[in-house]
């Protein structure tokens, strides 16, 4: 085969890959408008069952408080919340007594102290006493980030029907200010959840344990909740158990919920979130090794580029007028995706969409080398040697609770 013909070949695989992406993103955009912020109601008959809420706490930041306490104001019948904190030098601990002082009327329980002292997994661990002494069959995983709208676990249980083992909430971000928060809805609100919706709507394993309600008795015939814990990327497993008993024709599957998750941490800068995003990659390049080579041709540059030289190769088009073309439609596709998860006007002007999408795109690439080209992982204050299906080895941990 000559290199003419190698080269034709390429050329027709990048550009079939050119129009998936469109599809792709075609796709997420009507799925989310179908799926996201609809009013769901319950059956006349319907009883809602108790859930318990394990809160997992480790440091504190200026919307702590204020992101716990939209807890105590959810409109559902019975629930427990359940905080969850290491150690009793943690400044969190204060926090939650002064909430369960303020709210005496709900139920709420504060456990310190790790339970499972050889897991690799701090939120696990950390999680663990909550999980044991739960009084209710529904769990209910939410990260000390969020902030909760009072109806939003009303919606989860509702979406939890008889075949559904899990119900999680689609990562995104409140309105904040600043040019880190642009840049934090920008990604959530375009590349993550395009690939997040698109795979919830076929049926791929994506989901975040950020948010997620779950069955107990589902998790404890896979192994139990003890048996994530040598996992970093425990949200993964979590889910993998309800999808695996799919499988296996016990009928359980996962749900995407009609609300996104409001991340509201109230320490966030363009560094927090790109260490973040390093984190992520290299988890999911444990997970789905393909990703590696995936990843990079979804983006809009590189991607843009070799489509570029492919329309040049086979159709002799002007590859600087396809790139412009190319920028324009995904830059329009990628604003409607986020208004679509928004679901309202955003909180910042149209400029300021142009400089964080055009700041992450363009830093996307470079966030991939380093998340490839280090072995090891930080996570909040600890540090881990990751190794396959990310069981990890910590190796270092620093007791900042400014820095978490």
């Amino acid at each position: 085969m000559t290199l003419d013909c190698i080269s034709l070949i390429i050329a027709i695989i990048i550009f079939g890959g050119w129009w998936l992406q469109w599809i792709i993103h075609v796709t997420a955009i009507i799925y989310g408008r179908i799926k996201l912020h609809r009013k769901l109601s319950a059956p006349p008959d319907f009883q809602f069952p108790g859930v318990s809420i394990l809160k997992p706490l480790t440091g504190v930041d200026p919307n702590l408080y204020a992101n716990l306490e939209t807890f105590f104001h959810l409109l559902y019948p019975k629930y427990e919340i359940l905080f969850c904190i290491e150690e009793e030098t943690d400044p969190a601990v204060m926090i939650v007594k002064s909430l369960l002082n303020k709210y005496p009327n709900v139920e709420c329980s504060l456990f310190v102290g790790g339970a499972l002292k050889t897991t690799v997994n701090p939120k696990i661990n950390n999680l663990m006493q909550g999980y044991i002494m739960a009084k209710h069959e529904l769990i209910l995983i939410s990260d000390s980030g969020l902030k909760m709208k009072e109806d939003t676990l009303q919606e989860m249980v509702i979406n939890l029907k008889e075949n559904v083992g899990l119900v999680h909430q689609l990562p995104f971000v409140s309105d904040r200010s600043g040019f880190a928060a642009v840049l934090e809805k920008v990604y959530f609100g375009t590349q993550h959840s395009k690939i997040y919706l698109l795979a919830n709507m076929v049926g791929v394993n994506c989901v975040t344990g950020m948010s997620c309600l779950f069955r107990k008795s589902v998790v404890e015939q896979s192994g139990g909740f003890e048996s994530l814990g040598i996992y970093l990327a425990e949200d993964y497993y979590l889910s993998q158990i309800c999808f695996y008993n799919c499988s296996c024709n016990s009928g359980w599957k996962v749900k995407v919920s009609t609300q996104p998750a409001l991340q509201n941490s109230g320490t966030y800068s363009i560094g927090t979130f790109q260490n973040r995003m390093i984190r992520w990659i290299k988890l999911r390049s444990f997970l789905v090794p393909m990703t590696i080579i995936m990843e990079p041709l979804s983006e809009w540059l590189l991607l843009g580029l070799i489509s570029s030289w492919a329309v040049c190769r086979l159709f002799m088009w002007s590859p600087i007028a396809f790139f412009l073309v190319h920028t324009l439609i995904w830059f329009l596709l990628d604003y409607t995706l986020l208004l679509t998860i928004q679901g309202c006007n955003l909180p910042f002007s149209r400029i300021d969409f142009v400089a964080g999408w055009l700041f992450r795109e363009c830093t996307s690439l470079l966030l991939m080398l380093r998340a490839h080209t280090v072995r090891t992982l930080t996570w909040r204050s600890r540090q881990y040697i990751i190794g396959r299906h990310t069981i990890g080895e910590e190796i270092r941990k620093v007791h900042d609770w400014t820095a978490v």
